[in-house]
């Protein structure tokens, strides 16, 4: 009967691997030099390890005259090539530091060797972490070296820290309305200007809705071209780099940079935006003037008042009798209209007045009363010019054109009769001709 071998006694074979490595070239062009001596120790020990299954493979990886100090060796990149394609299962030198000088590479080679199953051996300094005293060796290291990197990490946040107290940029995205140079912040004129008109009509409409639509229709972007939107609007309310300080992680400190924006203008803007939102969006509503508020008035020769209802969560606007709201339903023949319809109507009906020739003559002979310089050609180029920009003007300003052209709005069961002021379209045509970018 053939007995099977002992498996317990089979050895299972270690690829071994020396690396050498000598800092200078002197020497080098010796027969037999320091990296010789070396590897001669190394494969001395690695015979003396034969009966562990020790064996010594053909490759050689030498740095002759090159630093420990760095990772950057064409012989270490080789040996880390070949334990990472599973070559080597036991890296052998000569002294620790001829690996490495530096603790911290040392642990990032360690990592490397731990990952891919390699122990490591020193010959001279019985430091082998295939034994347990050379595990708790390697872990005594390891451990200043995690000390060392958590200390460099410390040194870092806190200069990142002081320089960011003091106002100097760290990088990141850049606030609009300052530039750098020289790693402080200095002011852009331009963008400047940006920055004060959203806090100050912030401040006026108490909307960062409505503002952002401003800014989009007057094609306002950012440095970077890119569209302004609610979200920045109220990023750059909140930025206190506007009043001069430098904030770091949460805490604000006297920068050394300008400010754009006055710590008054600053106390106004927080003042509403510490108001809840809804809060803010119903003064805002009743800060909108209706378009026709104070113009419209039914066949009783009663005035209409602007009001709104909500259902579903969605806005309903009405013009509403003040007979109707005395006396109740059916005391007038037209007690409430739509707001939207009636509004279209009557716009309708001022855009169509720009291009009669007849108003335009009646707004040149006004108007040339006032300026003889002003031709009739002048107040038809002006009016025409209305025309096409009114769906570009904000609500507020259509309410303001409108007052001034529309002396009264009479309703009835039969239509709108609209009657205009003459001297209202001769301001208006005279304030287009004066700067029609501005009055838009």
């Amino acid at each position: 009967m053939t007995r099977s071998p002992d498996i317990s006694k089979v050895v299972r074979k270690l690829r071994c691997a020396i690396y050498t490595r000598k800092s200078s070239e002197e020497g080098l062009e010796q027969e037999f030099n320091s990296l010789h001596a070396q590897r001669e120790a190394c494969e001395a020990y690695i015979a003396s390890q034969r009966s562990e299954g020790w064996v010594l493979v053909r490759d050689q990886y030498d740095d002759g005259g090159v630093s420990g100090g760095t990772l950057e060796r064409p012989g270490l990149k080789r040996l880390l090539a070949d334990v990472e394609d599973g070559l080597v299962d036991v890296v052998v030198v000569y002294k620790i530091d001829r690996l490495s000088r530096s603790l911290m590479d040392f642990s990032k080679l360690v990592e490397v060797f731990d990952r891919n199953g390699v122990t490591f051996v020193s010959v001279t300094q019985s430091f082998n972490t295939t034994t347990s005293m050379g595990r708790l060796t390697l872990n005594i290291l390891l451990s200043f070296a995690q000390f060392e990197r958590e200390v460099t990490a410390e040194r870092i946040r806190d200069k990142f820290a002081a320089s960011r107290k003091k106002g100097i940029f760290m990088g990141g995205n850049l606030p609009l309305g300052y530039d750098v140079k020289d790693r402080k912040l200095v002011i852009v004129p331009s963008e400047a200007e940006i920055i004060r008109g959203i806090y100050n009509r912030f401040i006026e409409i108490g909307s960062g809705t409505e503002l952002a639509r401003e800014l989009d229709a007057q094609g306002v972007t950012t440095s970077r071209g890119n569209r302004i939107d609610k979200k920045f609007i109220y990023r750059a309310l909140n930025n206190r780099v506007y009043i001069g300080e430098a904030v770091h992680k949460g805490d604000s400190y006297p920068g050394e940079h300008d400010a754009i924006i006055d710590r008054a203008v600053w106390d106004k803007v927080h003042s509403i935006l510490t108001e809840s939102p809804r809060k803010r969006a119903a003064r805002t509503r009743a800060d909108s003037p209706a378009l026709l508020k104070g113009l419209l008035y039914g066949p009783d020769g009663a005035a209409f008042s602007p009001t709104h209802t909500r259902k579903g969560g969605k806005l309903y606007r009405y013009y509403v009798s003040q007979t109707i709201l005395k006396h109740g339903a059916g005391s007038c023949p037209v007690g409430r209209v739509p707001a939207g319809e009636i509004e279209a109507a009557v716009i309708d009906q001022i855009r169509a007045v720009f291009r009669q020739p007849e108003i335009v003559a009646g707004t040149w002979k006004a108007a040339r009363a006032q300026d003889g310089d002003i031709t009739e050609a002048d107040a038809r180029d002006a009016l025409i010019q209305l025309d096409p920009l009114w769906d570009e003007l904000f609500p507020a300003e259509q309410a303001r054109i409108t007052a001034l052209l529309v002396e009264r709005i009479d309703i009835g069961t039969d239509g709108l009769n609209v009657r205009l002021r003459m001297d209202g379209l001769t301001g208006l045509a005279r304030e287009m001709l004066a700067d029609l970018g501005t009055a838009a």
